[in-house]
Protein backbone atom coordinates (compact mmCIF):
# COMPACT_ATOMS: atom_id res chain seq x y z
CA UNK A 1 0.00 0.00 0.00
CA UNK A 2 1.18 3.47 -0.97
CA UNK A 3 3.03 5.17 1.95
CA UNK A 4 0.74 7.71 3.44
CA UNK A 5 1.81 10.21 5.36
CA UNK A 6 6.08 10.11 3.77
CA UNK A 7 7.52 13.24 3.75
CA UNK A 8 9.20 12.45 -0.02
CA UNK A 9 6.79 10.29 -2.21
CA UNK A 10 8.12 7.42 -4.79
CA UNK A 11 6.67 8.55 -7.90
CA UNK A 12 6.49 6.32 -10.93
CA UNK A 13 5.80 7.95 -14.31
CA UNK A 14 4.56 5.01 -17.32
CA UNK A 15 4.80 6.73 -21.22
CA UNK A 16 7.39 8.76 -22.14
CA UNK A 17 5.91 10.84 -25.05
CA UNK A 18 5.81 14.57 -24.45
CA UNK A 19 3.67 15.01 -21.81
CA UNK A 20 4.93 11.87 -19.89
CA UNK A 21 8.35 13.63 -19.94
CA UNK A 22 6.90 17.01 -18.70
CA UNK A 23 5.79 14.88 -15.49
CA UNK A 24 9.80 13.15 -15.39
CA UNK A 25 10.85 16.74 -15.62
CA UNK A 26 8.60 17.94 -12.87
CA UNK A 27 8.75 14.28 -10.66
CA UNK A 28 12.73 14.70 -10.30
CA UNK A 29 12.49 19.06 -9.47
CA UNK A 30 10.05 18.41 -6.75
CA UNK A 31 11.91 18.21 -3.05
CA UNK A 32 9.16 16.18 -1.80
CA UNK A 33 9.57 13.72 -4.53
CA UNK A 34 11.70 10.64 -5.50
CA UNK A 35 11.16 9.15 -9.17
CA UNK A 36 11.27 5.35 -8.90
CA UNK A 37 11.50 5.44 -12.89
CA UNK A 38 10.13 5.36 -16.34
CA UNK A 39 7.87 2.61 -17.79
CA UNK A 40 8.03 2.39 -21.51
CA UNK A 41 8.14 -0.45 -23.78
CA UNK A 42 10.58 1.74 -26.18
CA UNK A 43 13.70 2.06 -25.34
CA UNK A 44 14.37 4.88 -27.55
CA UNK A 45 11.93 7.32 -25.51
CA UNK A 46 13.89 9.54 -23.73
CA UNK A 47 17.32 7.90 -24.59
CA UNK A 48 19.51 9.98 -21.93
CA UNK A 49 17.24 10.47 -18.98
CA UNK A 50 19.16 8.32 -16.14
CA UNK A 51 15.79 6.74 -14.62
CA UNK A 52 15.21 3.12 -14.53
CA UNK A 53 13.65 1.64 -16.86
CA UNK A 54 10.98 -0.83 -17.09
CA UNK A 55 9.13 -1.80 -20.37
CA UNK A 56 5.78 -2.46 -18.33
CA UNK A 57 4.29 -2.06 -15.10
CA UNK A 58 4.30 -5.14 -13.92
CA UNK A 59 8.21 -5.45 -13.71
CA UNK A 60 8.45 -2.35 -10.81
CA UNK A 61 9.01 -4.40 -7.69
CA UNK A 62 10.07 -1.49 -5.68
CA UNK A 63 8.05 0.90 -3.73
CA UNK A 64 5.57 2.98 -5.27
CA UNK A 65 3.50 5.41 -3.83
CA UNK A 66 1.63 7.14 -6.83
CA UNK A 67 1.70 6.46 -10.14
CA UNK A 68 1.09 9.18 -13.19
CA UNK A 69 -0.25 7.72 -16.61
CA UNK A 70 0.67 9.21 -19.33
CA UNK A 71 0.05 6.83 -21.89
CA UNK A 72 -2.29 7.04 -24.91
CA UNK A 73 -6.13 6.89 -23.68
CA UNK A 74 -7.00 3.55 -24.59
CA UNK A 75 -4.64 2.03 -22.05
CA UNK A 76 -5.64 4.28 -19.22
CA UNK A 77 -8.11 1.74 -17.80
CA UNK A 78 -6.41 -1.35 -18.15
CA UNK A 79 -3.47 0.38 -16.43
CA UNK A 80 -5.16 2.24 -13.66
CA UNK A 81 -6.96 -0.96 -12.66
CA UNK A 82 -3.61 -2.31 -12.37
CA UNK A 83 -2.10 0.47 -10.24
CA UNK A 84 -4.95 0.17 -7.86
CA UNK A 85 -4.59 -3.16 -7.25
CA UNK A 86 -0.94 -2.85 -6.35
CA UNK A 87 -2.39 -0.05 -3.73
CA UNK A 88 -0.84 2.56 -5.31
CA UNK A 89 -2.29 6.62 -5.60
CA UNK A 90 -2.78 7.41 -9.57
CA UNK A 91 -3.17 10.50 -11.55
CA UNK A 92 -4.14 9.75 -15.10
CA UNK A 93 -4.14 11.86 -17.73
CA UNK A 94 -6.93 13.39 -19.81
CA UNK A 95 -9.39 12.31 -21.33
CA UNK A 96 -9.89 9.75 -18.40
CA UNK A 97 -10.42 6.55 -20.38
CA UNK A 98 -11.51 5.59 -24.39
CA UNK A 99 -15.00 4.92 -23.38
CA UNK A 100 -17.59 5.28 -20.36
CA UNK A 101 -17.86 1.38 -19.69
CA UNK A 102 -13.53 1.89 -19.27
CA UNK A 103 -13.64 4.79 -17.26
CA UNK A 104 -16.69 3.00 -15.20
CA UNK A 105 -14.47 0.57 -14.82
CA UNK A 106 -11.71 2.28 -13.64
CA UNK A 107 -13.96 4.48 -11.06
CA UNK A 108 -14.70 1.16 -9.75
CA UNK A 109 -11.17 -0.63 -9.62
CA UNK A 110 -9.98 3.11 -7.76
CA UNK A 111 -12.80 2.96 -5.25
CA UNK A 112 -12.89 -0.71 -4.34
CA UNK A 113 -9.04 -0.58 -3.74
CA UNK A 114 -9.03 2.48 -1.60
CA UNK A 115 -6.32 4.24 -3.24
CA UNK A 116 -6.71 8.23 -4.50
CA UNK A 117 -6.86 9.04 -8.18
CA UNK A 118 -6.34 12.22 -9.85
CA UNK A 119 -7.45 13.09 -13.57
CA UNK A 120 -4.88 15.64 -15.12
CA UNK A 121 -7.79 18.67 -16.35
CA UNK A 122 -4.77 20.91 -15.63
CA UNK A 123 -6.68 24.03 -16.47
CA UNK A 124 -8.42 23.47 -13.14
CA UNK A 125 -5.00 24.37 -11.42
CA UNK A 126 -5.20 27.89 -13.47
CA UNK A 127 -5.29 30.50 -10.37
CA UNK A 128 -7.86 33.00 -13.34
CA UNK A 129 -9.87 29.40 -13.82
CA UNK A 130 -10.64 29.17 -9.89
CA UNK A 131 -10.72 32.36 -9.80
CA UNK A 132 -13.52 32.52 -12.24
CA UNK A 133 -15.41 29.98 -10.34
CA UNK A 134 -15.19 31.60 -7.43
CA UNK A 135 -16.65 34.81 -8.62
CA UNK A 136 -19.36 32.82 -10.24
CA UNK A 137 -19.64 30.92 -6.88
CA UNK A 138 -19.95 34.20 -4.43
CA UNK A 139 -22.84 35.89 -6.56
CA UNK A 140 -21.06 38.47 -8.37
CA UNK A 141 -22.99 37.98 -11.46
CA UNK A 142 -25.98 36.53 -9.62
CA UNK A 143 -27.66 33.85 -10.68
CA UNK A 144 -25.73 32.46 -14.32
CA UNK A 145 -28.05 32.11 -17.22
CA UNK A 146 -25.73 31.77 -20.79
CA UNK A 147 -22.70 31.19 -21.47
CA UNK A 148 -21.14 31.03 -24.59
CA UNK A 149 -17.65 30.18 -25.44
CA UNK A 150 -15.58 29.90 -28.51
CA UNK A 151 -12.68 27.81 -29.71
CA UNK A 152 -11.46 28.69 -32.97
CA UNK A 153 -7.90 27.46 -34.31
CA UNK A 154 -6.79 26.74 -37.47
CA UNK A 155 -4.15 23.11 -37.02
CA UNK A 156 -0.94 23.22 -39.15
CA UNK A 157 -2.09 20.51 -42.26
CA UNK A 158 1.12 18.64 -41.14
CA UNK A 159 -0.95 17.77 -37.98
CA UNK A 160 -2.90 15.57 -39.68
CA UNK A 161 -0.43 14.26 -42.60
CA UNK A 162 0.62 10.17 -41.66
CA UNK A 163 -1.47 9.78 -38.79
CA UNK A 164 -4.55 8.64 -37.16
CA UNK A 165 -6.03 11.76 -37.15
CA UNK A 166 -6.47 11.88 -40.79
CA UNK A 167 -10.02 10.38 -39.96
CA UNK A 168 -10.68 10.40 -36.58
CA UNK A 169 -9.03 13.85 -35.13
CA UNK A 170 -11.87 15.52 -34.02
CA UNK A 171 -11.06 18.66 -31.96
CA UNK A 172 -13.97 17.29 -29.35
CA UNK A 173 -11.89 15.03 -27.66
CA UNK A 174 -8.82 17.15 -28.79
CA UNK A 175 -9.48 20.20 -27.56
CA UNK A 176 -13.25 20.94 -26.54
CA UNK A 177 -12.70 17.75 -23.60
CA UNK A 178 -11.00 20.51 -21.72
CA UNK A 179 -13.77 23.58 -22.62
CA UNK A 180 -16.25 21.11 -21.24
CA UNK A 181 -14.39 20.35 -18.22
CA UNK A 182 -14.06 24.35 -17.33
CA UNK A 183 -17.81 25.08 -17.77
CA UNK A 184 -18.93 21.64 -15.72
CA UNK A 185 -16.28 23.11 -13.39
CA UNK A 186 -17.60 26.55 -12.62
CA UNK A 187 -21.52 26.43 -13.75
CA UNK A 188 -21.90 22.67 -12.56
CA UNK A 189 -23.27 19.45 -13.99
CA UNK A 190 -24.84 18.86 -17.22
CA UNK A 191 -28.29 17.85 -17.89
CA UNK A 192 -28.74 17.78 -21.54
CA UNK A 193 -26.37 18.05 -24.91
CA UNK A 194 -27.69 18.96 -28.67
CA UNK A 195 -24.97 19.43 -31.38
CA UNK A 196 -24.66 20.89 -34.94
CA UNK A 197 -21.91 19.68 -37.74
CA UNK A 198 -20.44 22.02 -39.26
CA UNK A 199 -19.29 21.34 -43.26
CA UNK A 200 -16.01 19.40 -43.67
CA UNK A 201 -12.79 22.05 -45.36
CA UNK A 202 -10.00 19.26 -45.20
CA UNK A 203 -12.25 15.91 -45.16
CA UNK A 204 -15.68 15.11 -45.45
CA UNK A 205 -15.53 12.53 -42.83
CA UNK A 206 -13.46 14.07 -40.14
CA UNK A 207 -15.32 16.50 -37.73
CA UNK A 208 -14.24 19.60 -38.02
CA UNK A 209 -16.57 22.26 -36.57
CA UNK A 210 -19.43 22.49 -35.09
CA UNK A 211 -22.18 24.11 -32.82
CA UNK A 212 -23.18 22.62 -29.43
CA UNK A 213 -25.84 23.66 -26.68
CA UNK A 214 -25.17 22.71 -23.19
CA UNK A 215 -28.16 22.88 -20.33
CA UNK A 216 -26.95 22.34 -16.69
CA UNK A 217 -28.61 21.37 -13.74
CA UNK A 218 -29.36 23.96 -12.08
CA UNK A 219 -30.91 26.07 -14.86
CA UNK A 220 -28.09 28.27 -16.95
CA UNK A 221 -27.29 27.15 -20.61
CA UNK A 222 -24.41 27.55 -22.72
CA UNK A 223 -23.34 27.44 -26.63
CA UNK A 224 -19.67 26.31 -27.86
CA UNK A 225 -18.35 27.32 -31.03
CA UNK A 226 -15.41 25.34 -32.52
CA UNK A 227 -13.40 25.00 -35.58
CA UNK A 228 -10.02 23.51 -36.00
CA UNK A 229 -10.07 25.21 -39.34
CA UNK A 230 -10.55 28.80 -39.13
CA UNK A 231 -7.39 30.92 -37.57
CA UNK A 232 -9.17 33.49 -34.57
CA UNK A 233 -7.91 35.14 -31.59
CA UNK A 234 -10.19 33.31 -29.26
CA UNK A 235 -9.52 30.23 -27.31
CA UNK A 236 -8.32 29.37 -23.96
CA UNK A 237 -4.85 28.22 -25.30
CA UNK A 238 -4.89 31.67 -26.90
CA UNK A 239 -6.17 34.07 -24.37
CA UNK A 240 -4.13 32.43 -21.21
CA UNK A 241 -1.05 31.43 -23.31
CA UNK A 242 -1.19 27.86 -22.02
CA UNK A 243 0.34 26.40 -24.81
CA UNK A 244 3.74 27.23 -26.17
CA UNK A 245 2.40 26.19 -29.41
CA UNK A 246 -0.37 28.51 -30.36
CA UNK A 247 0.05 31.86 -30.59
CA UNK A 248 -1.32 34.55 -27.39
CA UNK A 249 -3.74 36.53 -28.21
CA UNK A 250 -4.98 37.96 -24.60
CA UNK A 251 -8.48 37.76 -25.98
CA UNK A 252 -11.38 36.46 -24.63
CA UNK A 253 -13.09 33.51 -25.24
CA UNK A 254 -16.10 32.63 -22.86
CA UNK A 255 -19.01 34.98 -21.68
CA UNK A 256 -21.14 34.10 -18.72
CA UNK A 257 -24.18 36.43 -17.95
CA UNK A 258 -26.52 35.98 -14.86
CA UNK A 259 -29.20 37.93 -12.98
CA UNK A 260 -26.83 40.78 -11.92
CA UNK A 261 -24.28 40.96 -14.38
CA UNK A 262 -21.66 39.27 -17.08
CA UNK A 263 -18.69 38.23 -16.88
CA UNK A 264 -15.79 37.82 -19.90
CA UNK A 265 -12.72 35.55 -19.58
CA UNK A 266 -9.67 35.14 -19.10
CA UNK A 267 -9.55 39.19 -18.81
CA UNK A 268 -12.23 38.67 -15.74
CA UNK A 269 -14.32 42.17 -16.86
CA UNK A 270 -16.97 42.05 -15.02
CA UNK A 271 -20.02 43.95 -16.13
CA UNK A 272 -23.02 44.90 -13.49
CA UNK A 273 -26.64 46.29 -14.27
CA UNK A 274 -30.34 46.78 -13.81
CA UNK A 275 -32.50 46.52 -16.76
CA UNK A 276 -31.88 47.49 -20.56
CA UNK A 277 -32.83 51.08 -19.65
CA UNK A 278 -29.25 51.52 -17.94
CA UNK A 279 -26.05 50.84 -19.25
CA UNK A 280 -24.27 48.25 -17.71
CA UNK A 281 -21.08 49.68 -15.51
CA UNK A 282 -17.63 47.83 -16.12
CA UNK A 283 -15.12 47.02 -13.81
CA UNK A 284 -12.31 45.11 -14.38
CA UNK A 285 -10.77 42.46 -11.69
CA UNK A 286 -7.28 42.19 -10.77
CA UNK A 287 -6.36 38.53 -12.10
CA UNK A 288 -4.55 36.48 -9.79
CA UNK A 289 -1.71 34.56 -11.64
CA UNK A 290 -0.35 31.42 -11.41
CA UNK A 291 2.11 30.66 -9.25
CA UNK A 292 3.43 27.66 -10.33
CA UNK A 293 3.34 26.16 -13.96
CA UNK A 294 -0.86 24.23 -13.66
CA UNK A 295 1.32 20.47 -14.34
CA UNK A 296 3.61 21.80 -11.30
CA UNK A 297 0.44 22.69 -9.33
CA UNK A 298 -1.22 19.42 -10.12
CA UNK A 299 1.83 17.89 -8.72
CA UNK A 300 1.78 19.55 -4.90
CA UNK A 301 -1.87 18.43 -5.33
CA UNK A 302 -1.42 14.83 -6.17
CA UNK A 303 0.59 14.85 -3.09
CA UNK A 304 -1.87 15.83 -1.08
CA UNK A 305 -3.85 13.21 -2.58
CA UNK A 306 -2.03 10.39 -1.55
CA UNK A 307 -2.26 11.81 2.03
CA UNK A 308 -5.73 11.69 2.01
CA UNK A 309 -7.17 15.28 0.42
CA UNK A 310 -10.28 15.32 -1.58
CA UNK A 311 -8.87 15.48 -4.91
CA UNK A 312 -9.81 18.53 -7.29
CA UNK A 313 -11.04 15.96 -10.24
CA UNK A 314 -11.28 12.18 -9.62
CA UNK A 315 -11.97 9.22 -11.43
CA UNK A 316 -15.36 9.51 -11.20
CA UNK A 317 -15.76 13.20 -11.51
CA UNK A 318 -13.82 13.53 -14.89
CA UNK A 319 -16.02 10.99 -16.18
CA UNK A 320 -18.97 13.17 -16.38
CA UNK A 321 -16.34 15.46 -18.74
CA UNK A 322 -16.05 12.24 -20.61
CA UNK A 323 -19.12 10.93 -20.79
CA UNK A 324 -20.78 14.40 -22.60
CA UNK A 325 -17.70 14.77 -25.14
CA UNK A 326 -18.42 11.18 -26.16
CA UNK A 327 -22.38 12.45 -26.33
CA UNK A 328 -21.46 15.43 -28.37
CA UNK A 329 -18.60 13.20 -30.46
CA UNK A 330 -21.41 10.55 -31.73
CA UNK A 331 -24.47 13.27 -32.09
CA UNK A 332 -21.84 15.10 -34.80
CA UNK A 333 -20.60 11.63 -36.21
CA UNK A 334 -24.34 10.58 -36.62
CA UNK A 335 -24.64 14.02 -38.77
CA UNK A 336 -22.23 12.01 -41.69
CA UNK A 337 -25.52 10.13 -42.78
CA UNK A 338 -27.39 13.19 -42.13
CA UNK A 339 -28.90 12.78 -39.40
CA UNK A 340 -29.28 15.88 -37.23
CA UNK A 341 -30.94 15.20 -34.20
CA UNK A 342 -30.64 16.18 -29.98
CA UNK A 343 -30.42 13.79 -27.13
CA UNK A 344 -32.49 15.22 -24.70
CA UNK A 345 -30.47 13.79 -21.65
CA UNK A 346 -27.33 12.19 -20.72
CA UNK A 347 -27.66 8.23 -19.09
Amino acid sequence: MANRGSDVKRVLVVGGGLIGARHVQAVRAHPHCELVGLVDPDPKVLPHDPAPRYAHMSEVSEQVDGVILATPTDLHASQGEEAARRGWHILVEKPVAESLPAAKRLAQAVAQAGVGSLVGHHRRYHASVQQLKDLIGTGEIGIPITASLLWAMRKPDSYFVGNWRTQSGSPVMINLVHDIDILRFVLGEVSAVAALRGAGQRSASRIESGAIALAFDQGATATISFADTAPSPWGFEAGTGENPNIGTTGQDMLWISGTKGAISFPSLTLWAGTDWGTPATRRQMIRRENKKEPLDAQLDHFLDVMDGAPPLIDVADATRTLEIALQIEDQLADQTTGGMHARSALA
